[in-house]
């Protein structure tokens, strides 16, 4: 088999417990994806993973008409994280700017996204609306892990404010972005784990600003141009990947 023809093979992820040499018969949207998406039949190989870290080569074993059966083959024990813990804190905002964000950051490398509200966060999210939301962001960042090699799966948390969050995040080294500031990433020091704070359209409010800085947050400016909510986190990520992590 050649790169070429490993690159083809799908990944599916799978929430459900996984071991080697077992017959799985799987749900019906992932069945219609390999089956009427895919058009994948029998004897096809797959890749199967479901956020433990390992993943599995697998042969689907017969396509019904709402169902794919498949046979899980040897486990893979493949590490493709980064050694730096990202948490990326990020306000919400509208459109499909977020669903961006989840997906390349997924890419990236982070490891944790909380959504936030801040000041001046024009998002207005709660009860059925916003678990609908939270569920639609995990499946994005779960269909980038099925694109990107990711074994493990990011945590999408739940809403936080960002009053909360700062407060509470734990990282060796926090960054809030601030187009204002003059100071630049600080690599002199080592850190294992990040925090990364991104405020909405507006920007976050200078108390805001002057709040993280209180709780040990550094700010961080990404050259002289004003990014976009949706740009800032992908190239500060990348900077902090470029940095600490594998990049």
């Amino acid at each position: 088999m050649t790169d070429d023809d490993t690159m083809r093979i799908s990944r599916i992820f799978l929430n459900t417990t996984l071991s080697p040499h077992q017959l799985i018969t799987l749900d019906e949207k992932p069945s219609h994806y390999l089956s009427k998406v895919l058009r994948l039949k029998p004897s096809a190989p797959l890749i199967v993973f479901n956020g433990d870290g390992n993943q599995y080569n697998a042969t689907i074993e017969a396509v019904e008409k709402k169902s794919v059966t498949i046979r899980t083959e040897a486990c893979d024990n493949i590490n493709n994280e980064s050694p730096l813990s990202i948490h990326l804190g990020i306000a919400i905002s509208k459109g499909d700017r977020m669903d961006l964000v989840m997906q390349k950051a997924t890419e990236l490398g982070v490891t944790t996204i909380t959504p936030l509200t801040s000041e001046r966060t024009e998002v207005k999210l709660k009860g059925e609306r916003l678990e609908k939301k939270l569920q639609h962001w995990q499946q994005i960042v779960i269909s980038a892990c099925e694109q990107c090699g990711r074994n493990r799966i990011p945590a999408v948390n739940a809403l936080s404010t960002m009053d909360n969050w700062i407060k509470a995040v734990e990282a060796d080294r926090k960054f809030v972005l601030h187009h204002r500031t003059e100071q630049a990433l600080d690599s002199t020091q080592a850190a294992s784990s990040t925090a990364l704070l991104i405020g909405p359209e507006g920007g976050l409010s200078e108390r805001e600003i002057t709040a993280a800085e209180q709780y040990n947050f550094a700010a961080l400016r990404l050259g002289p141009r004003v990014l976009r909510t949706e740009t800032a986190p992908l190239a500060a990520i990348s900077l902090l990947q470029h940095t600490w992590g594998d990049m």
